[in-house]
């Protein structure tokens, strides 16, 4: 029987129990407990949540496996144990003696890591478990998941990020795209609308023949993309940008900068 060291004071009372009725006794082993990051036994206001909280914050089932396995076990100064290895390496002998401490940022960076490892494809089911994807919607994200799960530490973060890939039409814009998509903002679309429309849309293309209007109109290649990057995703920050106009596709970007400049 394996169980939380809050238990060990009751082991001599339930052996007895256990003798006097004639029972096999059990073998007990008593894990140390985890605690929150001020160092207190870990309650709600720390978030000991249910393991559905967790999925719902957006980890992935084998992050909170490795996670809690290493939070009171450990094999050497390995840190990235997946599920199969951990099953091949416990043993109960590696249990640590002091309680453990959760930390949220290294639930991150632990649920990060696992997020580039997966592939694309699945990476874009968990999404559409948090919310439902068209058809349209979800082959736009498997194709833009190289540049968005590099920046995301959680599926939540990641739906966030690509919220702009899941509708048709220009995206409301922040506060902060709102400011870029003001007079000036908009008379550089206008501007590099045109070299646009006749090129090849491809990364590549679309970045030379904005730089190429960027260099004509003597200012630099950020003071073009910025009011590109506000009108196509809504925001001011985004996985590379001509990779995502290429994602969206030339008719719906146009559509989306057509809609500042008109």
């Amino acid at each position: 029987v394996v169980r939380g060291d809050d238990h060990l004071n009751n082991a001599a009372r339930q052996l007895q129990i256990i003798r006097a009725m004639g029972w096999p006794e059990p073998a007990y082993g008593h894990l140390p407990l985890i605690h929150g990051p001020d160092g207190a036994k870990l309650s709600k206001r720390h978030g000991a949540l249910a393991v559905e909280a967790y999925r719902d914050m957006g980890y992935l089932p084998q992050t909170m496996r490795n996670y809690l396995l290493r939070l009171g076990w450990s094999h050497g100064d390995d840190e990235i144990i997946p599920t199969d290895q951990a099953i091949a390496w416990f043993d109960l002998r590696n249990i640590g003696r002091s309680p453990a401490r959760l930390d949220f940022k290294k639930l991150d960076n632990l649920n990060a890591h696992y997020m580039r490892a997966m592939d694309d494809a699945a990476l874009a089911d968990e999404v559409a478990k948090l919310r439902p994807l068209s058809d349209l919607a979800k082959r736009r994200l498997s194709a833009a998941m190289p540049g968005l799960k590099e920046r995301a530490k959680t599926i939540v973060e990641l739906a966030e990020a690509a919220a702009f890939l899941f509708q048709d039409g220009p995206p409301a814009p922040d506060e902060a795209a709102q400011k870029i998509l003001t007079g000036d903002g908009r008379a550089i679309l206008g501007g590099v609308l045109p070299a646009l429309e006749s090129t090849d849309w491809s990364p590549a293309a679309l970045e030379a023949a904005a730089r190429a209007f960027a260099d004509a109109g003597g200012m630099k290649l950020g003071q073009v993309a910025q009011p590109l990057r506000a009108a196509l995703t809504g925001r001011t920050a985004s996985p590379p940008l001509f990779d995502m106009m290429a994602v969206l596709g030339r008719e719906e970007s146009l559509v989306r900068l057509m809609a500042y400049v008109s």
